[in-house]
């Protein structure tokens, strides 16, 4: 199997090229992973960070089926970007 992924991200970078980050959370939230959670740049305006939290809590939002636990990281991500 594993030689099977190897092949198929060699051939076409599906495994190579993933935006999305491994692991998980780190225990004290820092500013890249607040602008990884909402995708966002490092010196994004207070503007693009409300609505990047927009967007993604209104996929990620309890009362729509959502983690409560994403959504409370959501909220840090934007509450430690809106304090700069």
């Amino acid at each position: 199997m594993s030689e099977v992924l190897k092949t198929m991200s060699s051939e076409s970078g599906i495994l190579s090229s993933s935006k999305y980050h491994k692991g998980g959370f780190e225990p004290t939230m820092s500013k890249r992973e607040a602008t990884l959670i909402l995708d966002v740049s490092n010196n994004a305006p207070k503007n693009k960070i409300k609505d990047a939290h927009k967007r993604i809590m209104l996929i990620n939002h309890p009362d729509k089926g959502g983690s409560p636990y994403l959504a409370a990281k959501i909220n840090e991500a934007k509450d430690l970007l809106d304090k700069k």
